[in-house]
């Protein structure tokens, strides 16, 4: 570690002012306070209120997303061998099942930081200012929405859409109205909508021409099933809790999301209240469903329903995003509840749209200000009851 905080010091003549490299100061900044920690505490951005520093957050955040990226991987190449009868049973061919889905995956994570990172050091030298760390969250979370048949151009069109549009034109990070992730699977959604319906399983079938899929696979995903009324088709509780079902790359392990929001709670990252009121809006509505009771989709019990697709992964990692959510603690109670609520009734009400976390997510997010200013200005009237009362 010395060796390598001399090296950077040699460096960083090169890159200060009147240096050769001038003009990349903030990207050489960028990576040296990246190695080690700086010698100076953040002052703006709304991510970050006293003396940690930014990079550290997000690589926090990063550690608490690699048991879904691990799973991910393994997962992919798990519905691969299934739908070919190979290595049916979980703890079968585990190397193989794992190895199949890196070479997938990895590649997208890959193209999603190149490109993201990329435009985040164009905007950097342009602007004169340094490197604004959000996007290592946002690199790792593109991926882990996306299904893994999702084309590398779609992800780096998707990924420098988030970046332009949904965090640079607002100021850049802490500055964004939604989140940045999201508003990259949102907008290839609505752009290429046969493409990412994400409710098929991917099998790839070009390498060997020999290949057939088993009898009765059908690709479609449980909430696809679901979604049509075949709710003897989607996969078991179980099943659906520790992720052996087709989704999303990072979304269909609920037990890989648990322990993510381990990391986050015992760290203080994430915000608790929202990750439990978006649990109890969930739980909520899929028991007033269950009252109804209309089709079988509202008869899912409430706990099969809450670790199905991707309500867990959005409710650790998107709903708590510190930027786009509510910041008072009432509010966090309210965003995360009505996001859980939406989340339902997108999914069980829209057979168009199976998963509603994403619909819902984005509009909490717009409406998270508005959210904080009533609670804001009804703590004011509260108080200036109470001081007129006290003064009387």
């Amino acid at each position: 570690m010395k060796a390598l905080r001399n090296l950077v010091d040699k460096m960083k003549p090169a890159f200060a002012k009147g240096g050769k490299l001038e003009k990349l100061h903030w990207v050489f900044d960028g990576l040296e306070t990246f190695l080690f920690t700086p010698g100076h505490a953040t002052e703006r951005g709304a991510h970050i209120r006293d003396g940690i520093d930014l990079k550290r957050t997000m690589s926090i955040v990063i550690t608490a997303m690699l048991p879904c990226l691990l799973f991910g991987m393994w997962n992919v190449g798990h519905q691969h061998f299934l739908a070919l009868g190979q290595f049916t049973a979980v703890g079968d061919g585990l190397w193989d099942k794992f190895l199949f889905g890196a070479i997938k995956v990895l590649p997208i994570v890959v193209v999603s930081y190149g490109v993201g990172l990329g435009i985040e050091f164009l905007f950097t030298s342009i602007k004169g200012h340094p490197i604004q760390e959000g996007y290592l969250v946002s690199g790792m979370l593109i991926p882990l929405v996306m299904p893994v048949e999702t084309p590398l151009w779609m992800v780096a069109i998707g990924a420098a859409f988030a970046v332009v549009i949904g965090k640079e034109v607002f100021g850049g990070t802490g500055m964004n109205v939604v989140n940045v992730a999201l508003t990259a699977r949102a907008f290839l959604f609505f752009a290429y909508p046969t493409m990412m319906s994400g409710d098929k399983v991917w099998v790839n079938l070009d390498t060997d021409p020999g290949q057939a899929l088993v009898d009765g696979f059908s690709g479609a995903t449980s909430l696809g099933y679901a979604a049509i009324g075949e709710v003897d088709k989607i996969a078991s509780l179980s099943d659906s809790f520790w992720g052996f079902e087709a989704g999303s790359i990072g979304e269909t392990s609920a037990f890989a999301c648990l322990i993510g929001a381990a990391i986050l709670l015992i760290t203080g990252i994430g915000s608790w209240r929202i990750m439990l009121a978006t649990l109890l809006g969930g739980a909520a509505m899929s028991y007033g469903f269950n009252l109804i009771g209309a089709n079988a989709y509202m008869q899912i019990p409430v706990a099969h329903q809450l670790v199905m697709g991707g309500f867990m992964f959005g409710l650790v990692f998107m709903a708590t995003d510190p930027v786009t959510g509510a910041q008072t603690d009432t509010g966090k109670w309210i965003y995360g509840f009505l996001i859980g609520v939406l989340a339902m009734l997108i999914r069980v009400i829209n057979p168009a749209y199976p998963e509603g976390m994403m619909l819902s997510i984005l509009f909490m997010n717009v409406m998270a200000p508005l959210i904080d200013h009533f609670v804001v200005q009804s703590n004011i009237k509260r108080r200036l009851k109470r001081a007129a009362v006290q003064t009387a």
